[in-house]
């Protein structure tokens, strides 16, 4: 098609590694080829998968599901601010989890909660 330019792309780990979510790129190739890494919310266990502009990557970082929309393809793995323009985090935000009231819970205390967790339910 003629006017139409192709969309600037680069590999997967790579990027991942660009935008600065693993330490090496080699544990992002890992992570990928383990098929922990969802393009568009396909699987995909291929490091050298293209991303470009637009797509939405969801991978898990730690305890932490990562959604993340890639802006740009990076050039370089620079530094954190450089990383961050790369892509625009939809990640949703966690449940703020109860807060605890009163001390600490003593041993005993602890014994309790868990017998009672044990407790089947009639």
């Amino acid at each position: 098609m003629p006017g139409k330019t192709p969309r600037e792309t680069i590999r997967l780990d790579k990027w991942l590694w660009h935008a600065r979510f693993f330490k090496t790129r080699s544990l992002a190739a890992r992570v990928v080829a383990d098929g922990k890494v969802r393009v568009n919310t396909e699987r995909t266990d291929k490091p050298a998968r293209a991303v470009g502009q637009g797509d939405v990557l969801t991978f898990q970082q730690g305890r932490a599901v990562r959604v993340v929309r890639v802006l740009a393809p990076g050039t370089r793995r620079g530094p954190a601010p450089e990383a961050a323009a790369l892509y625009d985090d939809l990640t949703p935000e966690a449940p703020a989890t109860h807060p605890r009231e009163g001390p600490r819970p003593t041993k005993r205390d602890r014994r309790v909660m868990e017998q009672w967790r044990r407790t089947p339910l009639e």
